[in-house]
């Protein structure tokens, strides 16, 4: 054996045995494909801009000028720039200590928390403390800092929704902890039964694991799904009668589609419920600027906001951000724009709504776009996705492609995806320009219905 630090059999075990789908082995493959010339469609997470949305003007106009402030003294700057955008950069250049080259507080600037907790209470009608909000860079971050408290072994364990995002099967399995499953029911549009919540506790339970923690995604990703407020009421009561800390993973609570179900945050709710449980249950939700008709991926702007955690606690988690300095300080701008963005009246505000009001009609007609492409192939249904950026079909494969990917190897869904055809997608997201989406799910049916005619017979199916 090797006695290098660094050689394979040496690494750390929880990074090797940790999976990460987003980037895995199709992401490889198609990666391969493009080095070859050929068109690759990259849908395997949710990065807009790489996908032909455009950036809101106003934000991008302010983070430029705080980027480069020597424009504020040029004589001509309003010539470029409208005078909304210029206080707004000369207000958030104030809040720095030496501009976005400095690093800032390790929680993130606090006049951009104070903005992030003025933003909350709007929305859920309730007070929200800036000293429990942190800033991080992205969403994920978040995640992992939170979920590096609350593990502390193998012992312990996360209750994670499947379909889930691999964020946290990943980072659950990077940290050494366990994660217990809980099912999202399909022909109940992706809902939740809490029932089943119970069974996979004591399941875990049985085998001698503490579950601590449960996330929820909502809107749901991949499923898309909206939780209603009764849902979260029954989330709230769970987690407060097994005294878990619910963690709220709400980055796509502008990308709505319908407006039967709108986005309500687990901390209204909570709020709502009154005592005991607004003030015993623990709660830390999670927002990003990369989703929503933000779409600012490559920035990384994120926040946490914890409720009911203890004053002790919320001290040991500012003491690990700290091991990490400052998160990054263009990144907070862009949240603190997010939360406060032009205003009636204000020069820029027309052209703000014109464009993020644009985005979100345009991801709602290409949502049904999606939904309905899904459903017109052969052996293919798909629920409509009520909100986020993802359609989650359910592909019934024959038993002949069952078989045939048992001979080479590979689990059922890589090998319906493999070898995928150049033009082919790659996963069910629907953040492509609207007018591409026709012309990529006629490809797509036509690579599913040639994919069930090889393989096709009168047997069975599987689920994919």
């Amino acid at each position: 054996m090797s006695s290098k630090s660094l050689d394979y059999e040496n690494l750390n075990e929880n990074v090797k045995k940790c999976q990460y789908a987003v980037r895995g082995e199709l992401y490889l493959r198609a990666s391969e494909l493009q080095k070859e010339g050929k068109k690759i469609i990259f849908t395997n997470v949710g990065n807009p801009h790489a996908l032909g949305q455009k950036p809101l003007t106003f934000p991008r106009q302010v983070v430029a000028l705080c980027q480069a402030p020597f424009l504020l003294d040029d004589p001509n700057v309003g010539l470029v720039f409208p005078a909304d955008a210029i206080a707004k950069a000369r207000h958030y250049l104030s809040m720095t200590s030496g501009g976005l080259g400095a690093y800032s507080d390790s929680r993130g600037l606090p006049g951009i928390r104070k903005e992030v907790a003025e933003f909350i209470e709007r929305r859920d009608g309730y007070p929200s403390d800036p000293e429990l909000i942190f800033l991080t860079d992205g969403a994920s971050k978040g995640v992992m800092q939170i979920l590096n408290t609350i593990i502390r072994g193998a012992h312990d364990g996360i209750l994670v929704p499947v379909p889930q995002y691999p964020l946290y099967s990943a980072t659950i399995s990077l940290l050494g902890g366990s994660l217990v499953p809980y099912y999202l029911e399909e022909t109940a549009n992706w809902g939740l039964d809490i029932g089943n919540l119970r069974q996979s506790v004591n399941q875990a339970r049985s085998q001698g694991i503490t579950v601590r923690a449960m996330v929820i995604i909502n809107p749901g990703n991949p499923t898309g799904q909206c939780l209603s407020e009764a849902n979260l009421k029954e989330v709230l009561k769970f987690c407060y009668e097994n005294n878990l800390v619910l963690l709220g993973d709400e980055v796509y609570q502008q990308n709505i589609y319908q407006d039967e179900r709108p986005f309500i945050s687990a901390r209204k709710v909570l709020m709502d419920m009154g005592p005991p449980l607004s003030k015993e249950v623990q709660l830390v939700s999670f927002h990003t600027v990369s989703k929503g008709y933000w779409g600012e991926c490559g920035q990384r702007g994120g926040y946490f906001e914890m409720t009911n955690i203890s004053p002790q606690t919320v001290e040991e988690i500012y003491k690990v951000a700290s091991i990490s300095l400052s998160p990054n300080v263009p990144g907070q701008i862009f949240m603190g724009l997010m939360v406060s963005p032009p205003k009636p009246g204000d020069i820029s505000y027309e052209r703000y709504v014109r464009e993020s009001k644009g985005i979100l009609e345009s991801l709602r007609r290409r949502a049904r776009i999606m939904t309905d492409g899904f459903n017109s192939c052969r052996n293919v249904v798909c629920n409509f996705t009520e909100g986020a950026m993802y359609s989650f079909p359910q592909i019934r494969l024959p038993p002949k492609a069952i078989e045939a990917a048992k001979r080479a190897g590979k689990v059922a869904d890589v090998f319906y995806c493999f070898p995928f055809p150049p033009s082919q997608v790659l996963a069910s997201v629907r953040k492509k320009a609207e007018e591409d989406m026709p012309a990529i799910m006629a490809s797509f049916k036509k690579f599913n219905d040639e994919f069930m005619g090889q393989y096709e017979d009168n047997g069975g199916y599987s689920r994919m």
